[in-house]
């Protein structure tokens, strides 16, 4: 795998390039704007692009707003976004337009080298990853109208274990239960929020944005 990495903090830049390394993944370029990252990720064409959202010259959304281009331009390329703060909107904003092969963690994760490395073979083989702390506020806001309401409480479990981008076999032994028994409960995820199998969409991924949006 061939990853670029961007961060304004060089400190922290050069600890996940550190970090990528010994795990065995090639870092091919690492930045510290977005406008840097947009015109690495053309030069080098990596697998997936770690990006802090707050970069250079407002510290708002700049790493956002590059990523979002990046996904226009090259949607093949993974993004995996990090935040030093809790910010679903966020997570949504990168999701909703280009929800396949893009991930949204906490910045304490990455130095966590068996997270970062699980999410960014995730992220590069198609899935979504939504940090579980952002999981567990969603599951905890009040909603007015919820589309999981016809959802099972353990329907409901399963399903933020989705969007954490576990496994059904992470799943499964997350909660002493069987593979089939989880495959039976994604499958009535799915047929309660009307996703029909479809060859042209990703119905996990799919289920991960019902959830983020309810």
């Amino acid at each position: 795998m061939r990853v670029v990495v961007a961060d304004d903090t060089m400190l922290t830049r050069e600890g996940v390039v550190r970090l990528l390394g010994d795990a065995g993944i090639e870092v091919v370029g690492q930045v510290g704007d977005g406008q840097a990252l947009i015109e690495k990720v053309a030069r080098t064409r990596p697998d997936v692009a770690i990006v802090d959202i707050r970069m250079p010259p407002t510290h708002t959304d700049e790493g956002l707003v590059a990523a979002q281009r990046i996904r226009e331009e090259q949607p093949a390329i993974g993004i995996l976004v990090l935040s030093q703060y809790i910010e679903p909107s966020y997570a949504l904003r990168l999701l909703e337009e280009h929800p396949e092969r893009a991930g949204y963690l906490l910045k304490e994760r990455i130095f966590d080298v068996a997270v970062l490395v699980d999410a960014l073979r995730r992220i590069d083989e198609g899935e979504t990853v939504v940090d579980p702390t952002i999981v567990a506020r969603l599951l905890g806001r009040n909603r007015r109208q919820d589309p999981l309401a016809a959802l099972t409480a353990r329907e409901r479990e399963v399903l933020a274990l989705v969007a954490e981008g576990l496994s059904n076999r992470a799943i499964a032994a997350r909660l002493f239960v069987t593979e089939r028994t989880v495959e039976a409960h994604i499958g009535q995820c799915f047929l309660k929020l009307g996703l029909r199998d479809d060859p042209t969409a990703h119905r996990r991924v799919l289920a991960v944005l019902a959830f983020l949006r309810a």
